[in-house]
């Protein structure tokens, strides 16, 4: 498993050096400060052991843009037009995965969110696609500060770094399964699997619309 090293740091630097090493970190999104760890075993270990989660439920990928989204799933051109459509940050749709991903991202299904907090971009472009659950213990409230949600993460054994910023709050990004077959990457079939920033009606009418 991977260790991290005891201390509490607000430094963009020392966040992406902990990330690389197999570490967690916390920074902001436009909605609410997020667990990021490299899309590794040993980094989920720890990330899924600091949120107390159950393995049984996976968390998305933040990614920078599309085109790092690409590297990890097939893209048809219709979520490109979903994903414009709708405000940057306000959807995250489940893709296949180009290769079969540990169980806690979803296996042969991955979950993608583009990030738009400029602080989210900039890590992830450095550091390539992070974990984007929530930063908080699993079933409590999360904290709007990236601060305080590291602390609330924090063991005696473990200080978790974060990357400062004071995040919108409200309501998170409306959750998209888009099924198709990478063999006709254009047929889709959309579910909405949580209504979010985007009402599922909206999503709808946009789904007729392209008909």
């Amino acid at each position: 498993a991977c260790q991290q090293t005891s201390y509490q740091v607000d430094s963009m630097e020392e966040a992406i050096s902990v990330l690389s090493q197999g570490g967690c970190a916390v920074y902001p999104t436009s909605t609410q400060p997020a667990l990021g760890c490299i899309p590794e075993s040993s980094a989920l270990d720890l990330l899924y052991s600091l949120k107390g989660r159950g393995r049984d439920q996976p968390v998305s990928l933040g990614v920078s843009s599309v085109e790092q989204a690409r590297e990890i799933a097939y893209v048809p051109k219709g979520v490109d037009d979903l994903l414009d459509f709708f405000p940057k940050g306000s959807i995250t749709v489940v893709l296949d995965s180009k290769s079969s991903l540990d169980s806690r991202l979803g296996g042969d299904r991955v979950a993608l969110r583009v990030v738009t907090h400029e602080v989210a971009v900039s890590l992830i472009e450095r550091v390539g696609p992070l974990t984007a659950t929530s930063a908080n213990l699993s079933g409590s409230a999360p904290y709007l500060d990236t601060s305080k949600a590291a602390r609330s993460l924090s063991t005696s054994n473990i200080s978790v770094p974060y990357v400062s910023g004071i995040c919108g709050g409200g309501i998170p990004s409306t959750l998209i399964s888009w099924q198709s077959s990478t063999g006709t990457p254009d047929a889709t079939g959309m579910k909405v699997l949580r209504e979010g920033l985007v009402e599922e009606r909206e999503v709808f009418d946009w789904s007729k619309n392209r008909i």
